[in-house]
């Protein structure tokens, strides 16, 4: 009998310990202000730097979209599996 007592107790301040710790979780949303935003401009793809040779094999030039472009098409021709398979 103590021992199914014991187990009870510890159930009901276990349940308690847990509805008490989800009280304490406060609200995580960002409050905007309507039609302004806070953050960094974002740039188009194509005025960044092409990046370290290591990484990439595909290079453009920076601010031309037409090379971008050519080299994205390039780059993703490389992992089509049809024609690699040819």
């Amino acid at each position: 009998m103590r021992t199914a007592a014991r187990v009870c107790v510890t159930v009901v301040v276990v349940l308690l310990a847990s509805l008490v710790s989800g009280c304490g979780e406060r609200s995580q949303v960002v409050v905007y202000e309507s039609g302004k935003y806070q953050g960094k401009t974002d740039t188009k793809p194509w005025e960044n730097s092409p990046g370290a040779a290591l990484y990439t094999t595909s290079k453009w030039t920076s601010g031309d979209q037409a090379s971008w472009e050519t080299a994205l098409r390039t780059r993703n021709q490389s992992q089509n599996e049809y024609s690699r398979a040819e």
